[in-house]
């Protein structure tokens, strides 16, 4: 299949174009920048330069291909604090990439996340969210994200053969900037590895390579309006996560009180006592999925996250 991805050169999509080449598919990815198309031109992809706001230039790529993979999403409008705007720009490229795929039978495969889940129990690719009105505001600005998802999966209606994967808040491996990273430069910030109440609480996780393969599945193999779960472990105890950095750190592991939780955790305090174990047992039976890579606990014991100070 001739592929384009967008947020090609990022996290994800940087597992993603090759898993997809190496399986003989042929991708075309989206580049802002430069250093974007120079890492896509060496990863064997063809280039096309442009962003989520150039629509016309989004749809005719998606018109030209026989499948969507979309990644990209302006994170840095969302933690900037404008979640509605980096929103609303994503469903602006999933609706022009609908209409240009409407009829066609062909795959369209978006990412989004497991956040906003039932919490407490493990989530299963059957619920749908169910947003606290109490919860951080963060969960809320979250909840618009969500809601592309849903117009995604509604696509099928039209000839579109739509998935979502709904990726781990932890989508770990050598080089990720994420969440574990920001947890390691707390601790080193406040000399403590902490973990707000007993620290039982489960966070989802994946590996990136895990997560590549199963994006390709999701192409080749989901059925239409098909969502899918990007979960290796299922739920790892966070006080397990503060273990490992304390040892790989040489620092003290603590329960942070929760009323120091916003002071020492700044704006990851919403998200650090989340409850969110998931389950991907449909998603395996559905496209043959099966993750290979060591789980996050066993990835972080090998070192690379400690290497220099990152998060």
């Amino acid at each position: 299949m001739r592929v384009f991805v967008t947020g090609a050169s990022g996290w994800i999509g940087s597992a993603v174009v090759p898993e997809l080449i190496d399986a003989g598919h042929q991708v075309v990815g989206l580049a802002r920048s430069d250093a974007a198309a120079e890492a896509l031109t060496a990863a064997g992809a063809e280039v096309v330069r442009g962003s989520l706001d150039d629509l016309d230039v989004l749809r005719a790529a998606a018109a030209a291909s026989d499948g969507v993979i979309h990644l990209a999403f302006k994170h840095d409008l969302a933690f900037g604090g404008d979640f509605p705007a980096a929103a609303a720009a994503d469903r602006r490229a999933i609706e022009t990439f609908g209409e240009a795929l409407a009829d066609s039978d062909r795959p369209f495969v978006i990412a989004s996340g497991v956040f906003g889940l039932p919490q407490g129990r493990a989530a299963t690719e059957t619920d749908g969210y169910a947003f606290d009105p109490d919860a951080p505001q963060l969960m809320h600005g979250v909840e618009a994200r969500m809601a592309n998802g849903q117009a995604t999966l509604a696509l099928a209606s039209r000839g579109v053969r739509s998935s979502v994967v709904r990726l781990s808040p932890t989508v770990y491996g050598d080089g990720d900037q994420a969440f574990i990273p920001m947890m390691i430069g707390i601790a080193r910030e406040k000399g403590v590895s902490g973990y707000l109440g007993d620290g039982s609480n489960r966070w989802p996780a994946v590996h990136q390579a895990d997560a590549a393969r199963l994006f390709r599945l999701a192409l080749e193999k989901a059925p239409a309006g098909s969502t899918l779960h990007g979960v290796a472990d299922e739920g790892v105890p966070i006080r397990a996560v503060a273990e490992v950095i304390g040892r790989h750190l040489g620092l003290p592991v603590a329960e942070i009180p929760a009323e120091d939780a916003d002071a020492h955790f700044g704006w990851m305090a919403g998200i650090i006592g989340a409850d969110c174990p998931v389950s991907s047992e449909l998603t395996r039976g559905l496209v043959g999925w099966e993750p290979t890579r060591p789980g996050l606990l066993a990835d972080l014991e090998l070192g690379h996250y400690f290497r220099t100070p990152r998060g």
